[in-house]
């Protein structure tokens, strides 16, 4: 490397309150907080995975680059110089395709801050690893996991051949790479194989820095990358609640403040309303309200380790606040927590005696949580849509629990009344005769007359109020702006207030929050229970709902 042909503008903006935390030496990463107490932050031992990555990645570059006046700027120099005398030889940690694809869209978007005021050493430091970061990548891009840090390893690249002289040569391999990337990763849909939405952002994110660089800097635009965020974009829009904010499955939490409606508007692509599912999921809007819920199968087999035990789950926003959600995915807090994360038990669906619709392998306790996929699951999910007045609907079905059990779930959603009212309907059914034996196997197991018992959970934000009304017969729940919303049920179930978590990436711990549970039994060959959620000026008699 020869010095800088083009230095692009920092692509996302960071926190000027997270910079001063970090300037005070709190250093909140992954999930995770650290108080350095004087040490260089390459002193610390990562708690975990994600801080690694946000740490060798140099994502806190971001916000002290936030504060004004460059008042970050000689802690940034100075973690940088440690960094640089530590590891710059390309050796140790943070020498990895992925991180390191991140940390040089980091250092190159950021060279002016950095390199202001620099020792002259250091910064000869500076531009000699930019060189060998690039080399690095253009070897070893090809080696990183498929997916995000493919991707994140090949923009890398793209920045280095658009902005550093003497490196142009990396630039059309770096996008043949994408070109191929894109066409495993993203389908026709404008999806990923892991259906996690965060993720799916992530690499629209990186697509569209990749283009807006091909264009600041003269390239020809790439084919196959605006291709790819004109798929994508439709989906992400379809992923989005009424608040802005993603659903949270398999593995993807709500995605940082701005970050998706600030992607969306740099690709320049226009809205346009997306027909069917989009990456598995069905949304259902009307008025202030957005329903959306899994309905498709899991990845299976070794690359699902981030995979939710969630079909047939839904989350529910009321314009700025979410009401019903599922718990999110725990792996910031530890092991434990993310494998409680990808159970049934924590999203708001069905479970069956504490069973999950997909499951590791027997085997499965071996290996380290991060490192279990699920063995089985459902494979065959169905839905159908409907209009109503005033709304629209889906009947959903998977067949989760049918090797096991000879269960089918099905489900069926309404949201009503410009969004005032969204109807439910949950059953577990033995279909046929191969189901039925397979049922009386299990039911031969229980004690007599006592039946098969599920539960169908709908987890509530931790900032819903909650209250038990009609002697315990509905529930009352309250939104942080005085929005009032009522669950209620039919006689085929008990209800019951219970504990539950909310996992939020930005916080140190998991929330306590509360969940509705009606439990029933299996009697004969099904059951089922109906519900509602409603504002109260929608509350409405109706056959299997008490007044």
């Amino acid at each position: 490397m020869q010095g800088f042909l083009w230095q692009p503008e920092p692509r996302f903006p960071g926190s000027e309150v997270r910079g001063r935390q970090l300037l005070a030496g709190n250093l909140r990463l992954g999930g995770a907080l650290i108080e350095l107490k004087g040490q260089s932050p390459w002193d610390v031992t990562p708690p975990n995975d994600a801080f690694a990555l946000a740490l060798h990645g140099f994502d806190w570059l971001d916000d002290l680059a936030a504060i004004p006046d460059a008042g970050g700027r000689a802690t940034a120099q100075a973690w940088l110089g440690a960094w640089l005398d530590r590891y710059g030889r390309g050796r140790g940690e943070g020498w990895s395709p992925d991180q390191t694809g991140r940390r040089q869209v980091r250092w190159i978007t950021h060279a002016l801050f950095l390199r202001n005021g620099q020792d002259p050493a250091e910064a000869q430091a500076f531009e000699r690893t930019l060189g060998r970061q690039a080399n690095y990548l253009a070897k070893r891009w090809h080696r990183t996991s498929p997916g995000l840090p493919r991707f994140e390893a090949l923009t890398g690249l793209v920045y280095s051949a658009c902005a550093l002289i003497g490196l142009e040569t990396h630039l059309n391999p770096a996008l043949r790479g994408l070109a191929q990337e894109c066409a495993r990763e993203i389908d026709a849909q404008g999806g990923i194989p892991t259906r996690n939405p965060e993720e799916l952002l992530e690499v629209f994110v990186l697509l569209t820095w990749v283009a807006q660089i091909l264009q600041e800097t003269g390239k020809r635009p790439d084919p196959a990358i605006d291709t790819a965020i004109l798929r994508i974009a439709p989906t992400l829009r379809a992923l989005r609640h009424a608040d802005g904010s993603l659903v949270r499955a398999h593995g993807g939490g709500r995605g940082a403040p701005g970050r998706l409606i600030g992607a969306l508007v740099q690709s320049g692509v226009r809205p346009s309303r997306m027909k069917g599912l989009a990456m598995g999921f069905a949304r259902m809007a009307s008025g202030r309200v957005t329903v959306i819920a899994d309905a498709a199968p899991p990845m299976l087999g070794p690359a699902s380790t981030n995979a939710h035990a969630g079909t047939l789950s839904f989350e529910m926003c009321s314009a700025n606040y979410p009401l019903i959600v599922n718990a999110g995915s725990g792996a910031s807090f530890g092991p434990d927590w993310r494998r409680a994360g990808r159970a049934t038990l924590t999203h708001s669906t069905v479970s069956l005696a504490g069973y999950s619709s997909s499951r590791f392998a027997q085997r499965a306790g071996r290996a380290a949580p991060e490192r279990q996929g699920f063995a089985e699951g459902p494979t065959d999910v169905s839905i159908q849509t409907s209009e109503v007045a005033g709304g629209e609907g889906i009947v959903l079905s998977h067949d989760g629990w049918r090797r096991t059990h000879g269960l089918v779930h099905l489900r069926s959603l309404t949201l009503e009344d410009h969004g005032n009212l969204l109807r439910g309907d949950d059953g577990l059914a033995a279909l046929d005769g191969n189901d039925r034996t397979r049922f009386e196997h299990i039911n031969r197991s229980l004690p007599y007359d006592v039946g098969l018992r599920f539960a169908a959970r709908f987890h509530l934000h931790p900032d819903v109020v909650v209250e038990l009304d009609m002697g315990g017969a509905a529930v009352s729940l309250t939104l942080p702006n005085e929005e009032v919303w009522v669950f209620r049920h039919g006689s085929e179930a008990d209800l019951v207030l219970r504990p539950s978590v909310y996992f939020d990436a930005g916080r140190l711990k998991p929330r306590a929050t509360k969940q509705i549970v009606l439990t029933s039994r299996i009697r004969g060959y099904g059951a089922a229970v109906s519900w509602s959620i409603a504002r109260p000026s929608a509350l409405l008699p109706a056959p299997d709902l008490p007044l």
